[in-house]
């Protein structure tokens, strides 16, 4: 896992999130947000791989909620 605070769209990211650690798929969550905040500030919108990784996050989020 990088230590950096934000991920951006060429950096690596897990393809199953249902088998990463809580603690890991929140710090995942909070570099994508923080990525997303960063485009929208510089390019003024969010690249569309950035949005798909805060999608599937979201959902993950969910899932693991009903569980």
């Amino acid at each position: 896992m990088s230590d950096k605070l934000h991920l951006s769209p060429d950096d690596d990211f897990p393809e199953d999130l249902s088998v990463v650690p809580d603690q890991t798929l929140q710090i995942l969550d909070s570099q994508v947000q923080r990525q997303l905040d960063y485009e929208y500030v510089v390019d003024g919108e969010p690249n569309p791989e950035t949005e798909f990784r805060h999608f599937d996050l979201d959902e993950e989020f969910q899932e693991r909620d009903v569980r």
